[in-house]
Formats: C-alpha cells, structure tokens, sequence
C-alpha cells in the first residue's frame, strides 16, 4: 500500500510540475498562440511518460490555456483584445466588490507582518516595469497580485483573479515583445497600491487599482488603433 500512494503522489507532483513548466513557456511566449503539439511531444521533450502529461495538459486546458482537439492534440489558446478587455472588466468587478465588501464590514487595514512579503513583491514589480524587464515583471506581477489576494479576499476569489491575470499576460506577452514603447505600457503603481493599503486608505487602493484597470483598457484600444 505505502508503494502505490507514493506512486500516485510522485505522479501528481510530475502532473503539476509539468503543468507549471509549459504553463510558463506560454507565458514566456515561446510557446506561441496557436502552436499545436501531442503529448507524445511533450513527454519525450521532458522524458516521462504519456499519463501526467497528458493529465498536466488537461489542467491547462481547462484554464482556459489550451484547446484540446481529439484528432490533433492541443494548441495553445488564441485569446483575443475582446477578450483581454473582458478579462479586465472581470477582475475589476470583482475587486470592486472587495473593497465594498470591505467598507460594509469595516475593515480598512490589514496586519502590517501580513503585507511584508507582499511588500517586496511589489517593489520588485513596480523595478522590473520601470526597466522594461518583461520577464522579471510577469513573475512578480502574478506573485504580487497573488499573495495579496491571499490576504485581502478568501481562497476562491484569489484563484479566479490568479486565473484571469495568467490569461491577460498570455495574451499580452506576444505583443509587448514586439512594442519599442514596451516600457510605456508596463503598469509600475504595485507600491503605490500597497502604500494605500497599509495606510488602510481604502478610497486611494481603490484609485490605484482604477488606474490599474483604465492602464490596461488603453493598452488594448491603442493594440486595435
């Protein structure tokens, strides 16, 4: 018995090992829009076997990163700028209704030890944005929201914001590589945000995150112009 549960944890921990893998390959961009591949191909690139591939390209797909095609196999989700702005509008009704969540039950502030780590993620952030480093920027951008949403809002929230903010970069990343203006359009306002919330000044974290929102709703209309 103690063989077969140590087999189904090390399956699992390959599952998700690789799912992270190819999940940041698609957020690097190198594994581009469109791009098909079988899990054949995927488990002799990473010389495993067909079954946690095939399980890692399951969960991919079903957050919305992979198209899965009976015949073909899977290929890389083609997000498009409706889509991007839907993604926006999302998260922003969603945060909006954290903050009223938050004004209707009282609380402003946030334990200062909870937002310490939270706190150099923003600053390596807001670094990598200034010196237009994308893909410094993407990791702690996603670790910044992430663990903030870890404190403000429960687990379900945090995961569904996680979720839309990995399908925003995906199909953001190709066009910013391609951007001589990149620096211009990386949002850098991470310690602003943070600033505010320690503060417990929920009226200027909600500012923030407006400018936030509005950043990126101008990135997608210049992206159309």
């Amino acid at each position: 018995m103690r063989g077969t549960g140590s087999t189904a944890v090390t399956r699992s921990t390959l599952r998700q090992q690789i799912a992270d893998a190819l999940r940041d390959e698609v957020l690097a961009g190198r594994l581009k829009p469109g791009q098909e591949f079988t899990v054949k191909l995927i488990a002799d690139q990473y010389g495993v076997s067909a079954t946690p591939v095939r399980e890692a390209l399951v969960d991919l797909s079903a957050q919305g990163l992979l198209d899965s095609d009976q015949h073909r196999g899977f290929r890389v989700h083609r997000f498009t700028v409706d889509d991007y702005r839907r993604m926006v509008d999302a998260r922003s009704l969603v945060i909006d209704g954290i903050f009223r969540q938050a004004e209707r039950q009282g609380r402003s502030t946030v334990p200062g030890k909870a937002l310490v780590a939270v706190r150099r993620r923003a600053e390596e952030a807001a670094r990598a944005a200034r010196g237009g480093d994308l893909d410094i920027l993407i990791g702690y951008d996603l670790r910044f929201w992430n663990e903030l949403g870890a404190v403000v809002a429960n687990s379900y929230i945090s995961e569904f914001l996680h979720r839309l903010r990995v399908q925003a970069w995906v199909f953001a990343v190709p066009f910013l590589r391609a951007d001589p203006e990149l620096r211009d359009w990386l949002w850098n306002g991470h310690e602003d945000l943070i600033d505010a919330i320690t503060a417990g000044d929920l009226a200027a974290a909600r500012t923030v995150v407006d400018s936030y929102n509005d950043h990126a709703l101008a990135w997608a209309d210049r992206l159309e112009q």
